[in-house]
């Protein structure tokens, strides 16, 4: 069972959260959804909103859900889920069932999808979308690095909504 946290209150490290426990981006509705690991990211404030800032390259499936929904949601897992995430990270929506093979429970919260397992989700509305290319990355050591396939990233920060945790 869930309940709704506030952000000041919530006890959350992003930096473990994003860069060693990773998280699942899901757009979409209990419908008609993709969902992705990741674990490039962050939290902040921009625009006076508490936001979530989110990474995703042109070739994932997810993305196209993403552009087509104003909404998405991050969930965030204990380690005992890490081969469901791992699964999620390495192959796509496009040629996996991903709920069938990690067997993860999909839940709709505010008309988004978020997963039964999850410890914390967020509910975020999309405020801004920029694409990263040669002409945006300053530090050009990671064209080559992250890049090299042209496949860039586009970030997304969106309004973080509503936060829920596990009771």
């Amino acid at each position: 069972m869930f309940y709704k946290a506030k952000a000041k209150n919530l006890m959350f490290n992003t930096f473990k959260e994003i860069h060693d426990e990773w998280m699942l981006i899901t757009a979409g509705d209990i419908n008609d959804f993709n969902t992705m690991t990741a674990n490039w990211g962050g939290f902040g404030v921009l625009w006076h909103y508490n936001t979530a800032i989110i990474f995703v390259r042109e070739s994932r499936y997810t993305k196209e859900f993403l552009d087509k929904n104003d909404t998405f949601t991050l969930s965030f897992f204990s380690r005992r889920y890490r081969d469901a995430l791992t699964f999620c990270g390495q192959n796509s929506g496009r040629d996996f069932d991903k709920i069938k093979e990690t067997k993860l429970k999909p839940i709709e919260l505010e008309g988004n999808v978020g997963f039964e397992q999850a410890d914390t989700i967020f509910v975020c509305k999309k405020i801004l979308a920029t694409e990263l290319g040669p002409d945006t990355i300053i530090a050009k050591e990671n064209l080559k690095k992250w890049y090299d396939t042209k496949d860039y990233h586009t970030m997304y920060i969106g309004e973080i909504l509503t936060i829920f945790n596990k009771e």
